[in-house]
């Protein structure tokens, strides 16, 4: 499965005010935790690859997850293969990479609010140190990431961004750059 994302820096009270008026719905607010680890084996950085523990809190109640990005698959946007799958708590899960050789590299944190359009997630995301982004997203597989990014690309339209203002770098990477 690929995820398509893309990624631009905006005022979000103004993108928000554009959802409601499109009448897009929105599908609830949470804060992420997100602790990406350097691999003993390999440079993320070099590879273009991430390895996180999400720790996401959503009324009240935190979940945990593990993810894997893979590099980015073309120059248009953030698409990248995605595996992921929850697990039952996050500190374990930090216990078993330190166990083999996995360093925390960084840990971003960010207040997001989720819309659906068009078939689309519509995420605002303030993040702690870096700044104010919408990301429009959305999953398919190797045959349609072309026209997934192009529906993305309407959308961004739509909310009165330019797709040609996009940010391809991930908001580790953002984060690290400001550092």
């Amino acid at each position: 499965m690929y995820e398509v994302e893309v990624k631009v820096a905006a005022d979000l009270a103004v993108v928000a005010d554009r959802l409601d008026e499109l009448g897009a719905e929105q599908t609830g607010d949470v804060l992420q935790v997100d602790t990406y680890y350097d691999a003993p084996h390999r440079d993320f950085a070099e590879t273009d690859e991430a390895l996180r523990v999400r720790r996401e809190t959503r009324d009240g109640a935190t979940t945990a997850r593990i993810t894997y990005k893979g590099p980015l698959v073309e120059a248009e946007s953030k698409t990248r293969e995605e595996v992921e799958t929850g697990v039952d708590d996050g500190e374990t899960a930090d216990a078993i990479f330190a166990n083999l050789g996995f360093d925390p590299a960084a840990t971003v944190r960010k207040d997001r609010r989720f819309y659906r359009y068009d078939g689309y997630t519509v995420t605002l995301d303030d993040v702690e140190d870096v700044g104010e982004f919408v990301e429009v997203e959305t999953e398919t597989d190797e045959s349609g990431v072309e026209e997934a990014r192009e529906g993305a690309y309407a959308i961004l339209r739509e909310l009165g961004l330019n797709p040609e203002d996009q940010t391809r770098t991930s908001y580790l990477g953002l984060l690290l750059e400001d550092a």
